[in-house]
């Protein structure tokens, strides 16, 4: 008599870091952000392990009703005063250093974003770039718009500016990837310093498999950063989730002091992603 046919093995179904597809509401995100080699652009640089372990416990008092799913963003592509030798004003951090994240990320569990800051280039080229980390299950993206300078035009003497048309086109490619590779939700953010960087945010549209999140950079007192919270979030469009930035430096400067939990969480709509810089 043959033997029976072996049962076959199920398909291995790609799920986020801590567990799912979908990011929300299982989760509330908490970040970190920085680039090697600059303290002044954030915290996640130096001792990556020790950073993580830092952003854990911030994050344990803002999970709130939720999961705490820690993120590291890395500045992948960072805006230059300099034009360079292709006169686009950034540099891409070699692979190498998205490795790296990217593997302090998976020891922790933890999704990696990688921002973009495109000087005179443009974000879908620049996301682009990194499509072979972009098909892995725990690989995201953000985009900051203030640094997408118009040409003649010098990153930081000028508030640079997007469209939602632009950010439709880098949503609709990473949706394209998730449908493709069988990906969990996909995030992709926006950092939104005033309401001039972003142009017509009301064409956004979010594709499935796409978590959009609009996160808020407001700087200042802790009165001024509700208030500019309250003013974008009037603009939130159907479908986008609710982030907010807080900066260790900038919002503790002439004895101002960074927001409690208690004050973020109480922030209307509640933010899904909290990031420190």
């Amino acid at each position: 008599m043959a033997d029976p046919p072996p049962i076959p093995t199920p398909p291995t179904i790609p799920e986020l870091p801590r567990g799912g597809r979908k990011l929300f509401p299982e989760y509330r995100l908490t970040g970190y952000c920085g680039t090697p080699g600059a303290p002044e652009l954030g915290e996640l640089q130096g001792d990556l392990r020790a950073k993580v372990k830092a952003l854990e416990a911030r994050a344990a008092s803002l999970a709130g009703d939720r999961q705490i799913l820690p993120v590291l963003e890395l500045i992948a592509v960072i805006v230059q005063s300099d034009s360079g030798p292709d006169g686009l004003n950034r540099r891409r951090v070699d692979p190498s250093v998205v490795e790296e994240y990217l593997g302090v990320a998976r020891e922790s569990k933890a999704l990696l974003l990688l921002n973009i800051q495109p000087g005179h280039s443009d974000f879908l080229t620049e996301v682009k770039g990194f499509e072979t980390y972009l098909r892995a299950p725990d690989v995201g993206v953000a985009l900051d718009p203030e640094w997408a300078v118009k040409p003649n035009e010098q990153p930081g003497r000028f508030y640079g500016q997007t469209t939602g048309e632009a950010i439709n086109e880098v949503a609709a490619y990473l949706a394209d990837l998730v449908e493709k590779g069988g990906l969990p939700e996909k995030a992709l953010v926006y950092h939104q310093v005033n309401r001039y960087v972003l142009k017509d945010e009301t064409a956004i549209t979010v594709p499935p498999g796409v978590v959009l999140i609009k996160s808020v950079d407001g700087l200042g007192t802790v009165g001024a950063k509700i208030a500019a919270y309250g003013n974008l979030m009037e603009m939130l469009p159907k479908g986008v989730r609710p982030g907010f930035k807080l900066f260790f430096d900038e919002d503790t400067r002439n004895g101002s002091r960074l927001m409690t939990p208690r004050e973020v969480l109480s922030l209307n709509p509640r933010p899904d992603y909290i990031m420190f810089e």
